[in-house]
């Protein structure tokens, strides 16, 4: 018996899936065409039409257990052809499996799309038979397939195939069904739905409805329809698993009508937006219209009033020539912007920052020298050639009006004072202070500013710090410049070269702004804790002023006329309650603080004071006395305790000083010898500077061995160790050498070294000592650990006027020019 052959209808769209999204339907035979032209296509059959359905032939075709490929995301329907890409390991073993057979696999919808390695009962047991037509390897091992739905079909039971999922199968065939008024009322429904769909996304309809209208079973119509919906994946699975064609199509007129509602919806908000936009176009014009009469009628606007009033903003910042050009040419851009924009807003407040700037605000100077040297004085204890250079300035100030703000750089250890001096000299000068840290700074644009094309550009921190003084020549305080960083947003170093130019920044111009304005009147002070690491073009523009440590006297002093006060008034002691017996301080540096500076002074001295203040708060009466014999109940045991003097240093040991960024330290160099074939061991975690100078010491050791009564011949039987203890710190300097040369020496001749002697200084291979810096602080640092004599190198004679007198009177200072010279002053005699 002959069957009546159907007429093919050829699916005109379909979605390309990937993972996580639903892209528009495309062309089948198009999509297959470009993805698998090219590259290595692993072959395949034809696209074929089989939307006039299976026959029986083709159903016993099909295996009854079939490798099966999950998915998420979509639901693949009957008479379907879309591109897949298949990447999961078991995904992967299942296409090789059906490309091994008869091309046929069964595609199962994940319940939920998360799961990466989903097992069977993750899987909808309702889903696809379909044939693999192409495949196609990807560069990353994954697999692009092309698949053609066939039937759909239901899970009997998965075999529990360990390499991929396979199931047995049971095709679920096409329920016969009679064309009715009823069904032919529904697949027109459908078919009117979808042109409406169509027509209300801006699409042609005409080549999609002669599809549609070609298709006359209704399950087909519904497949067909199901497959191109935007729905969710239960939705379309529900509609796959329901078996009567009738009712399958009516679920998807369902999704249609919901389709359709959605459609309505997006057009209308369209339309909205559209007429939003042309309202505020005719609101613009008209608005013109408006400002044009009320001009005629001589009636002025709120908008105009504010451009009036800008207008004289500008006139009374009393900017230069050229930037007032800029500025007006602004303005007018702004009269001719609808006043919501936001290219207007950027504009207004761009406008904002142009007038608040103090272009013509100037400080009156306090040109009074005496007054100034007594603010000085009150502010700061000693710290002489600081006060001396303010003084200077201010007096060539006061004879030479126009001269140039100069650039200081403060250099020293933290708690010396730094940032406090630059309020003083604000303070003495009668000026604004701003202080801007640029400790971790690595953006450029925070010195320079940014343009005004970025969302929330702003101009850089030091037009900022202009505008919050609201003067032109204040004093502004670079803080921890040493500390600046660079990446790639830029080098803020090389931004602050402009800036720190007295015959550069005259013009300086920040992006934001993009025209120049005149930093030459402000008066910029540095500070940094070391100068190693501030780029040499930058340091050039400075002028360096050091300031070292504190002696034991200096910081009695400060803290009996600053610190004391300062905290017991901070907190809540008033004059007279609180009285420190004599020595306390001394005892409080000594014993809780080491340091080049105050803080941990002022720390230690406010902790005091808060313990009398408890006393106070607690309702005993004063005054309250803190003397040396209570203070340990008042601050707990010592931190640090006062080393004495040893009485004896083994022969191969000597003290060295070194100078570091937080003040001055005594080193110990360690040298012993031991048999063996002239080796050079050296620990303690020396820097190459340190190791070369370790390498200086013994070849002068070995050329001059005879004149110390060593044997020449030590290097041939006995090794040499040099070691430095706190291994786990680092060191390096230019200052050890005549330590290391001392302390081999003692080694060789078993001669140990004066344990009241300290020594700094390099030397080189024909026996000059060589000058070294920070010799305040080294001879600070032995002073405190209560050396009596100390070898310097002659060159750095001049740098013992810094050493304050009764400092001197504790340490016999020594000064020595040759190698020749130190070993006499340094043997032991006893």
């Amino acid at each position: 018996m002959s069957k009546k052959k159907k007429t093919p209808i050829k699916p005109k769209r379909l979605r390309r899936v990937k993972s996580g999204s639903r892209p528009a339907p495309v062309d089948a035979r198009e999509e297959a065409e470009r993805l698998f032209s090219g590259g290595e296509d692993q072959g395949g059959i034809p696209v074929q039409d089989i939307t006039g359905g299976l026959t029986e032939q083709d159903e016993r075709d099909i295996p009854e257990v079939l490798p099966v490929l999950a998915v998420r995301d979509i639901v693949v329907f009957n008479y379907m052809i879309l591109p897949l890409y298949v990447g999961r390991e078991k995904s992967v073993k299942a296409v090789d499996a059906a490309l091994s057979g008869k091309r046929h696999i069964l595609i199962l919808t994940q319940r939920d799309e998360s799961v990466e390695d989903p097992e069977t009962e993750e899987l909808y047991e309702v889903g696809t038979v379909a044939t693999v037509m192409r495949m196609l390897k990807m560069p990353d091992g994954r697999l692009k397939i092309l698949v053609q739905g066939l039937a759909r079909a239901e899970v009997r039971r998965f075999t529990g195939n360990e390499e991929y999922h396979e199931a047995e199968i049971r095709i679920l065939r096409e329920q016969e069904t009679e064309n009715n008024a009823e069904t032919e009322a529904l697949m027109r429904s459908s078919r009117e739905q979808s042109e409406r769909i169509l027509t209300l996304r801006g699409i042609t309809p005409q080549d999609i409805m002669a599809v549609l209208n070609n298709v006359h079973e209704p399950g087909r119509l519904a497949d067909l329809i199901a497959s191109n919906l935007r729905i969710t994946v239960p939705e379309a699975q529900d509609i796959l698993e329901c078996r009567e064609p009738v009712e399958r199509l009516r679920m998807a007129a369902t999704q249609l009508s919901k389709e359709v509602e959605v459609a309505q919806m997006q057009n209308k908000i369209q339309n909205m937006a559209k007429e939003g936009m042309d309202r505020a176009q005719r609101d613009f014009y008209l608005r013109e219209q408006l400002k044009a009469i009320k001009r005629e009628l001589g009636d002025s606007d709120s908008e105009g009033e504010e451009m009036e009033q800008l207008a004289r903003a500008i006139e009374r910042a009393g900017m230069p020539k050229d930037v007032r050009k800029e500025v007006y040419k602004q303005l007018k851009r702004l009269e001719g912007m609808h006043a919501e924009s936001s290219e207007a807003t950027v504009i207004r407040t761009y406008l904002d920052w142009m007038i608040e700037l103090p272009w013509k605000k100037i400080s009156r100077d306090r040109l009074d020298i005496k007054e100034a040297a007594r603010i000085l004085d009150e502010d700061h204890y000693d710290l002489t050639k600081v006060k001396d250079r303010i003084l200077e300035y201010l007096s060539v100030r006061k004879l030479n009006p126009k001269m140039k703000g100069p650039i200081l750089c403060f250099v020293g250890p933290p708690g010396v004072g730094k940032t406090s001096l630059g309020r003083s000299i604000a303070r003495s000068l009668g000026r604004k202070f701003h202080r801007m840290s640029l400790g971790g700074m690595r953006d450029e644009a925070e010195i320079r500013g940014h343009r005004r094309t970025y969302i929330g550009s702003m101009p850089g921190r030091i037009v900022q710090a202009l505008k919050l003084c609201g003067k032109r020549n204040p004093v502004i305080m670079l803080d921890e410049i040493d500390k600046l960083g660079s990446d790639f947003r830029g080098d803020p170093s090389s931004a602050l070269l402009e800036v720190l130019d007295p015959e550069q920044n005259n013009s300086f111009t920040d992006h934001y702004l993009n025209v120049p304005f005149d930093l030459s009147k402000v008066m910029f002070i540095c500070t940094a804790n070391v100068l190693d690491t501030i780029p040499q073009p930058l340091l050039d523009r400075m002028e360096v002023i050091r300031i070292p440590g504190y002696t034991e006297q200096e910081k009695v002093t400060i803290a009996e006329r600053y610190i004391v006060p300062r905290q017991a008034k901070d907190n809540g002691l008033k004059e007279g309650e609180l009285e420190l017996g004599e020595g306390v301080l001394s005892r409080i540096i000594r014993e809780y603080t080491s340091e080049a500076g105050l803080r941990n002074l002022e720390r230690e001295v406010g902790s005091v004071c808060r313990k009398m203040a408890r006393k106070k708060a607690e309702d005993e009466a004063g005054p309250y006395v803190v003397s040396t014999e209570n203070l340990h109940t008042i601050l707990g045991v010592p931190r640090f305790l006062e080393d004495e003097t040893e009485p004896d240093l083994p022969p191969g040991v000597a003290l060295g000083l070194a100078w570091t960024p937080v003040g001055g330290e005594t080193l110990h160099v360690e040298v012993t010898t031991m048999p063996g074939k002239g080796k050079l061991l050296l620990t303690g975690k020396l820097g190459d500077v340190m190791k070369e100078s370790a390498q200086a010491a013994l070849s002068f050791a070995r050329a001059h061995a005879g004149e110390y009564g060593i044997d020449p011949s030590f290097t041939e039987n006995r090794d040499i160790h040099v070691h430095v203890p706190a291994g786990a710190t680092p060191k390096d300097g230019p200052s050890a050498g005549v330590t290391l040369v001392t302390a081999l020496i003692s080694a060789l001749t078993e001669t140990p070294v004066r344990p009241d002697l300290v020594m700094t200084g390099e030397i080189s291979l024909r026996g000059r000592v060589l000058p070294v810096g920070g010799i305040k602080e080294k001879i600070l640092a032995a002073v405190a650990k209560g050396m009596k004599h100390a070898l310097i190198p002659a060159q750095n004679n001049k740098d013992l006027q810094d050493i304050p007198e009764e400092l001197r009177k504790r340490i016999q200072i020594e000064l020595v020019e040759r190698v020749e010279e130190i070993w006499p002053k340094a043997k032991s005699v006893s």
